[in-house]
């Protein structure tokens, strides 16, 4: 069976101490200063700190997504090594792009932003809340209330109109993509969702959570097997699925099904849970070590891409606490990959590509163990780090995420949010002056087609 191949590789890579980073895994001191040698080489990527930039910003080519994805990795960092270097920096970031209506949609990015990309900030205000993060000032936003404005916003998108259900991937309709609904902006909804019926008791997120899945289930973008696909376009009902299937897809889902097994301890939700697991670990693991299959073999993941794997290595990790019956079968992996992540952050690329201490920049195959695969960047740092911190936790840890209820600090509001007609941009009307200028463009096109005249246009 797969899983004893997998325990076979778990083995072999955890015996002894690795070379790159020299990860003693046996030792939580030595995780700890391997994760902080990874954690200062990605923080160097990071230039919303400098004068003149943007806090909460990576610089070209990184999306704003993936510094959402990063400031949650760094919360978690906090909360498992217990150091508080970051900490000022994450908190700066956070509130920054919280934007000016307090819901993740800042006017820097609003015009091109996603609702997967508003999903990972909210996701990782959502972590700040159950990790207890040092709250904002109170005249800040809140992060309680921030993932609460967010859960509002996805409410009034669901788009009932096609597919019946489910939301697009873009929030607006001049964007690329908006006609095509994905598992992750979906699996984003479903995340915050299912973690806010367990940190408030509320019923309407878990209903919520509950119509999500139905849904997801009902298109087949979740199947009878657990495989978790990628998304179909409104243009064919979402009948043609894309069944490229992709880490942090299954990992969204699986960590939101564990919240609601946590929440709820239904026989329904344990069986989800376990079959996403056992999914998940039959998929994406080669001998105990994590795989992005549909780009990794063949060298073509992006800079997004490159960034996957450390989003399963949390969401397993946070499963095998909420869902205490998949720790013997996930935890293994996440340690495995963890020992296989260290191996790779050997590299010595040109300071220009990697700014942290020699020999510690990270790979993105972690199967190719101590063999660096020459490939730098935020994805694989983060990804690597993610892998060796969450092999911090342990069974029955009593570092699990908090509620309302044990011990919750942040502050809420159930009515955050902004309905659609506040930020979805209106056309402004036209006045006479301008269609007298888009006459005469016309005319200028027509003549310039047809070869009978020319126009300079001067600015």
């Amino acid at each position: 069976m797969r899983p004893t191949l997998q325990a076979v590789g778990t083995v072999s890579l955890l015996a002894g101490v690795t070379r790159a980073l020299d990860v003693d895994f046996n030792s939580d001191d030595s995780i700890k200063d391997a994760a902080s040698t990874a954690a200062f080489g990605l923080l160097k990527y990071y230039t919303g700190n400098n004068t003149g930039d943007v806090p909460g910003n990576l610089p070209d080519p990184y999306f704003w997504w993936e510094a959402g994805g990063m400031f949650g990795t760094m919360i978690d960092y906090w909360f498992y090594t217990g150091d508080d270097t970051y900490n000022d920096v994450t908190m700066q970031a956070m509130v920054h792009q919280a934007g000016e209506d307090a819901d993740f949609m800042p006017q820097n990015q609003t015009r091109a932003e996603g609702n997967d990309d508003q999903g990972f900030w909210a996701i990782s205000a959502m972590s700040a809340a159950e990790n207890n993060f040092p709250n904002p000032p109170e005249d800040q936003p809140q992060w309680l209330a921030l993932v609460q404005a967010v859960f509002n916003e996805y409410v009034s998108r669901w788009d009932a109109n096609t597919c019946n259900g489910g939301l697009r991937w873009q929030i607006f309709t001049f964007n690329n993509g908006f006609n095509y609904k994905n598992s992750i902006s979906n699996g984003c909804f479903f995340n915050i969702a299912s973690r806010l019926a367990r940190y408030t008791g509320n019923q309407t997120y878990a209903d919520w959570a509950e119509k999500i899945w139905d849904w997801m289930e009902e298109v087949e973008f979740i199947d009878k097997d657990f495989n978790v696909y990628d998304g179909a376009s409104v243009d064919d009902k979402c009948a043609d699925v894309n069944k490229a299937q992709w880490t942090y897809n299954a990992g969204i889902f699986l960590q939101g099904s564990a919240m609601m097994y946590n929440h709820t301890e239904t026989d329904k939700w344990k069986q989800r849970v376990q079959g996403l697991a056992s999914r998940t670990a039959a998929f994406f693991f080669d001998d105990g070590v994590a795989v992005e299959r549909p780009c990794e073999t063949f060298n073509s993941c992006d800079f997004d891409q490159q960034s996957f794997k450390g989003y399963l290595m949390r969401w397993m990790a946070s499963a095998s606490q909420m869902a205490p019956f998949t720790f013997d079968m996930l935890m293994p992996l996440v340690k495995s990959s963890a020992a296989a992540a260290a191996q790779q952050c050997s590299g010595s690329p040109p300071a220009a590509d990697f700014k942290g201490q020699p020999g510690t920049a990270c790979g993105f195959k972690w199967t190719e163990g101590a063999k660096f695969d020459g490939t730098v960047g935020v994805g694989e740092q983060m990804s690597a780090l993610q892998a060796m911190q969450y092999s911090l936790v342990k069974k029955q840890d009593s570092r699990a995420a908090v509620t309302a209820d044990s011990g919750g600090t942040s502050v809420g509001n159930p009515d955050a949010g902004r309905p659609p007609d506040e930020y979805m941009p209106v056309m402004a009307e036209i006045t006479t002056g301008e269609r007298v200028a888009a006459g005469f463009l016309t005319t200028a096109i027509a003549f310039s087609v047809a070869g009978a005249s020319f126009f300079v246009v001067k600015e």
